[in-house]
């Protein structure tokens, strides 16, 4: 592997599987969407004969984990696909889609198997909301996750020993329309005068990125008897 290129890895508490992954963002282009990939390593002694599993979850919190109360929790899953590793039901190289999953399974040896997925049209983005300063627990968000786990089938109860959780996110890019120029103007008529007042706003582009700033230009043409005292923007 290249010494500037960064792998996310985690592994079980029980050293059963470990998760290699070489980003954690993966980004809406609107049209499509990076997919999700990755490798496991697995330590056939530790498993004991149990399958290996992963699974990609999207789950939208609505309230704090403090809140749960009486085994409801505030939460849903949105999305959850899981696909059996190993055994493998596939060839290897029909879920080799990158090079960084080549190079993983050539470094790692031959318990290494790689995984695959896509997202479905729709989902939403990562998002999440700021708790405030008195507030206390995990905020409200719509959260990604891959998790890895070994198990007889992928219904029963995980073992915490024997997974692992990745956090991930979906992230939107929207590129630069600089064609298009967004603008809105009213014209105001006044009852004693014959001539109106008109206001015209206009952005340079339509898409702004946090921290940059939002440059507005305001145009007036007063042909009414009115004077103009305050001009407010927001």
């Amino acid at each position: 592997m290249s010494p500037k290129h960064v792998v996310f890895k985690k592994v079980s508490r029980d050293k059963s599987v470990a998760v290699y992954m070489a980003k954690r963002d993966f980004v809406d282009h609107c049209d499509f969407v990076d997919p999700v990939d990755g490798v496991i390593v697995i330590d056939p002694v530790q498993l004991k004969g149990k399958k290996v599993y992963v699974m990609l979850s999207c789950t939208f919190r609505y309230g704090r984990q403090d809140m749960d109360v009486m085994g409801v929790a505030f939460r849903r899953d949105l999305f959850v696909v899981t696909r059996q590793v190993y055994p493998e039901m596939q060839d290897k190289d029909k879920l080799t889609h990158t090079r960084v999953q080549q190079k993983l399974l050539h470094k790692l040896g031959d318990n290494t198997y790689p995984f695959f997925f896509e997202f479905p049209d729709n989902l939403p983005c990562s998002v999440s909301l700021q708790p405030g300063p008195n507030d206390v627990g995990k905020k409200c968000a719509v959260e990604f996750e891959v998790k890895a786990f070994c198990g007889e089938d992928q219904d029963e109860k995980v073992n915490k020993q024997s997974s692992v959780r990745l956090t991930i996110r979906k992230i939107q890019f929207s590129p630069e329309n600089t064609e298009v120029a967004p603008f809105a103007d009213m014209t105001f008529e006044f009852l004693m005068s014959e001539k109106p007042l008109h206001v015209k706003l206009s952005l340079p582009k339509e898409t702004f990125y946090h921290g940059e700033p939002v440059k507005a230009n305001v145009e007036i043409t007063n042909s009414s008897s009115r004077n103009i005292k305050d001009i407010s923007l927001s």
